[in-house]
Parts: C-alpha cells; structure tokens; sequence
C-alpha cells in the first residue's frame, strides 16, 4: 500500500488508508512491525489506518507491517507492507542578514561584480533551494546571478553624465511546496567619481 503523501501538518486522528482482505472469516488487523514511533494505529476490525499524532518529516517515509489475522486461528495470518511519505511545508520564507546594502562602484569600469548577496532559509531540500533576482527597473543597468546571488554591472557609468546613485531591489526566491516564498534585500550603488 503506497497512500497519498501527507502534510507535515496532518492532525491526529487523520484517515490514512484502509487495508482489506479477501477472506471468508472475520480477520483481526495489526500493526506488527516498522512503526515503531507510533504514528499511526489501525482499527482491529475494520482495517482502517489513522495518524496518532503529529508527524515529524524527518522520520518519513516510514514503511511499517499490517497483520490480517483469522479470527479463530492465530497460525492462519497474512502481512503487507504500508509505505507512508510526508511532505515537508514550505514554513520559512529566505531572509537577507541585512535588508539594506551600500557599495561603491568606480566610473568607467567595464561589467563587474559588485556584491555577492546571500539569503538564508531555515526549510530543507527544495524548500530551502533559493535562486535569485532583480525586482525592480534598474535591471537594465545589473544583473544577477541567479544561483550564486552574485550582482554585477552590465555596463561602465559616467559619473558625470549619469546618475550617481542606483537602488536595485534583489529577491531570493525558494522553490517551495505548495507555494514558492520570497525575501527582500535593497542595494545601494554609489557611483565614484
């Protein structure tokens, strides 16, 4: 039996699958191995599993035993096997260590790396995976590295013919399930004469 994945976020007491049996007499259902952090129980009668309490992603997949055994003869019995994933929530949203950024950055110099910003996310595997980007319109000016964060310049500036100061809004996005989060960092580039 291989049921939906479950949400980290699962109650106790959800409904998790139900085994049958084709069998002419009344059956006892078990659990006999593989859960042995308890997390799920199965009705005697009916063969229906449920959660026993809330689940840890860390411990999953958990794949544990279920015994359909013949009511009046314990020698008569047959087992399979119940493989239960969990799917970890996107709970954290990336963060830069510091929501504002200045750089200098000279006149006339050819394209250029200017920064490497890095964000953390406390979630794991591909909820943590973060890639990067420009939000706002100087992106005509910079651009980003989307996977190491890196900013550079994609042209040399004028001190005195352009502006002196540009404010480019980066965002670290996750690839989060079931929906992607973001954070915020603004960089300030002041031109040098």
């Amino acid at each position: 039996y291989q049921p939906a994945p479950l949400s980290e976020k699962t109650l106790p007491d959800t409904f998790v699958v139900e085994i049958s049996v084709f069998y002419k007499a009344p059956v006892i259902y078990s659990i006999v191995s593989g859960d042995e952090k308890g997390y799920f129980n199965i009705s005697s009668s009916t063969g229906i599993i449920r959660t026993q309490k809330n689940l840890k992603p860390e411990d999953f997949p958990v794949i544990f035993n279920v015994r359909a055994t013949d009511s009046s003869n314990d020698n008569i019995f047959n087992e399979v096997s119940v493989n239960v994933e969990v799917i970890d929530e996107n709970n954290f949203p990336p963060v830069f260590p510091s929501s504002l950024l200045e750089e200098k950055l000279e006149e006339n110099l050819p394209a250029t790396p200017i920064v490497q910003l890095k964000a953390q996310d406390n979630d794991t595997g591909r909820n943590g995976l973060l890639t990067y980007g420009i939000l706002n319109g100087a992106s005509l000016k910079f651009r980003i590295d989307e996977a190491t964060g890196i900013l550079y310049s994609t042209a040399s500036f004028d001190y005195e013919e352009e502006p002196t100061e540009y404010q480019v809004v980066i965002y670290a996005e996750d690839d989060g399930i079931p929906e992607k989060k973001r954070g915020y960092c603004t960089v300030v580039i002041k031109i040098v004469d």
